[in-house]
């Protein structure tokens, strides 16, 4: 079982920064792909960035592409989310989520889940 919290969220302006982090517990964490997903009022889930086990392969949505960098330290079990560059439309709730290598789930599902960290940019 894994588990996962994210931080770092809150209100900032237009233009301006935060980095979310995804902190993990258990002791495999390099075996999990990780994922920010992000969701907004009356808006479907959508992918922002994810990132492989070993932290080379990594993926961005092109609507953050050139401004959020997602990166991770195996070591300290936590993956981070560099949100730059901020646009309200950026507002959501951003979840990190978790997918083992040998998931035996749907390609595009995820075994674990974070609570949730809300990001409010303001103009």
């Amino acid at each position: 079982q894994v588990q996962l919290v994210e931080s770092g969220g809150g209100l900032v302006q237009a233009g301006g920064s935060l980095r979310l982090s995804c902190a993990a517990s258990g002791r495999t964490f390099s075996m999990y792909k990780i994922s920010w997903f992000r969701q907004a009022p009356g808006k479907d889930r959508e992918s922002a960035a994810s990132i492989s086990g070993n932290g080379v392969a990594k993926y961005y949505a092109d609507s953050v592409k050139g401004r959020f960098t997602i990166s991770r330290d195996n070591a300290k079990n936590t993956v981070y989310l560099q949100m730059n560059s901020l646009q309200p439309e950026d507002t959501a709730v951003y979840y990190c989520a978790a997918r083992h290598r040998a998931s035996q789930r749907l390609s595009g599902e995820y075994d674990f889940w974070g609570q949730g960290t809300q990001v409010t940019v303001v103009s």
